[in-house]
């Protein structure tokens, strides 16, 4: 699989470290914020299509990224940088 960076080009997978899913941190402060950690880690959907990802380009410029996956084909339908 090929991904690419939006600094450095299309780049081998093995370039990269795949992160999860984006997902917001529950608020810790909250009365049930336990509950809310556990479904944050544990209960999240597993979709067939296309998916955004968290990924790290640790060999390359270090940039984080989202990426839209195709998660029945692997395919890489874009990235950005995660800040934008």
């Amino acid at each position: 699989m090929r991904i690419r960076c939006p600094f450095c080009g299309e780049r081998d997978l093995a370039e990269f470290v795949y992160h999860g899913d984006p997902v917001p941190r529950p608020d810790p402060e909250a009365t049930d914020a336990p509950r809310r950690f556990y479904e944050a880690v544990y209960l999240r959907d597993n979709p067939a299509g296309p998916h955004e990802e968290l990924w790290y380009h640790a060999n390359g410029c270090r940039s984080w990224l989202r990426v839209t996956r195709n998660t029945r084909t692997h395919d890489i339908l874009g990235t950005a940088f995660a800040s934008t």
